[in-house]
């Protein structure tokens, strides 16, 4: 355990997510009405059944030593099938009906998307301790993916802002702006992602007067005016496309980008690169100034779940807070659970200070729950992008 009392991500999250909290976070312990699971009695009756769980998930979110220690705690096998994007998870989940995976990984702010589908089915309250949670990250999957009972509960949560190489690239956070990426200093060494791309550069055009926008948030509105935006987004884009030298689309095509192919600067996940730098790699992750995209996964059970009882042994066990800092500090997000924070060591709070400096907090950019429609066009405009 860290003797550090500095807060992190896990600690300072109810402070931090005040702009969300206006949206869809605040909410008491009390009235979520939970339950305390009796961890021991799910562990047993596990041993008693299958020994075996199969999780769809995100690639970097649920360390192995994890899931060793669990193996060694309660005898089941967790087997991982891992993706890197909600579309291909939302794939996967519609091709088999869910066959095949006990637990999935959406992030909170694809609820439409699952409910749509039809390919989940309502944990059971009684046998979660939802008590363990963060009440604002709780109430941040039980406001949006509550129907006929709770669909989702909160894993881990981080950013996506920007990255550079500290031997080619000296910044402060007054200088940390997505515009750097279309600087044509960083022509043809810059990565980023299609999609959150565009959203980092409209949040820049918005800061700078450009294109106003209301923090891109007017691009949910409806359509028409989502189309208006990113008609012009895409077309600076396309136009300044020879600033970027690779897109990027997981864990290792980040990391290989820095690494292997010639970026010094990129618009990027922070669980990568934290990992590079505590490796001792010359990178820093840190906010931008227009404010770092923030995310947070949950697991959702399958309406074809098979090891229902390795399903509620696994989450108690992620539930402890030991465990949940574990987490943490191994895929380099941040933990959803109460306590966790206690037990990630000093320099990850230090890597967690440095890569949210002043009033960065204050500004992080919650993804909102997209309209039906929302994703698909996009998707039209990351493409359109991409392909030029």
């Amino acid at each position: 355990m860290a003797d550090d009392k500095v807060k992190t991500g896990t600690g300072l999250v109810g402070e931090t997510a005040r702009g969300v909290s206006r949206r869809v976070l605040l909410k008491s312990a009390a009235v979520l009405g939970a339950t305390t699971v009796a961890a021991p009695y799910y562990v047993k009756r596990a041993f008693a059944s299958s020994g075996e769980l199969n999780i769809l998930c995100w690639t970097d979110e649920l360390p192995e030593p994890v899931l060793a220690d669990f193996k060694d705690a309660t005898g089941i096998t967790v087997t991982k099938t891992p993706f890197s994007s909600n579309e291909e998870q939302i794939n996967k989940m519609q091709a088999t009906l869910g066959q095949g995976f006990d637990l999935c990984m959406p992030s909170f702010n694809r609820a439409k998307d699952f409910q749509f589908l039809e390919v989940l089915k309502p944990f059971d309250e009684s046998k979660v301790d939802l008590s363990a949670y963060l009440p604002s990250l709780l109430k941040a999957s039980s406001d949006l993916w509550t129907w006929d009972g709770l669909y989702h509960l909160p894993h881990v949560w981080g950013t996506e802002a920007m990255t550079w190489n500290n031997e080619a690239n000296k910044l402060s956070y007054a200088e940390s702006s997505y515009g750097l990426l279309w600087d044509p200093e960083y022509v043809g060494k810059v990565q980023m992602r299609t999609y959150s791309g565009l959203l980092g550069l409209g949040l820049w055009m918005d800061a700078t007067g450009k294109l106003p926008t209301n923090r891109m948030l007017d691009s949910y509105k409806d359509e028409a005016t989502m189309r208006k935006i990113y008609d012009e987004l895409t077309a600076y884009a396309i136009e300044h496309k020879n600033q970027i030298r690779q897109f990027w689309d997981s864990t290792d095509s980040i990391q290989a980008g820095f690494r292997e192919n010639g970026c010094t600067i990129g618009q990027t996940w922070d669980g990568p690169v934290k990992a590079m730098i505590k490796n001792g790699e010359p990178y820093t992750f840190m906010a931008a100034k227009e404010g770092a995209l923030t995310w947070m996964d949950g697991f959702a059970l399958s309406a074809a779940a098979q090891n229902v009882d390795e399903v509620y042994a696994f989450l108690s066990y992620i539930g402890k807070p030991e465990v949940a800092g574990k987490i943490a500090t191994s895929s380099n997000y941040n933990a959803v659970i109460k306590g966790a924070d206690d037990y990630v060591p000093a320099a990850d709070k230090a890597l967690f200070r440095s890569a949210y400096p002043e009033n960065a907090l204050d500004k992080l950019w919650w993804y909102p729950p997209a309209p039906a429609w929302f994703n698909s066009v996009r998707n039209q405009y990351a493409e359109r992008f991409q392909a030029a």
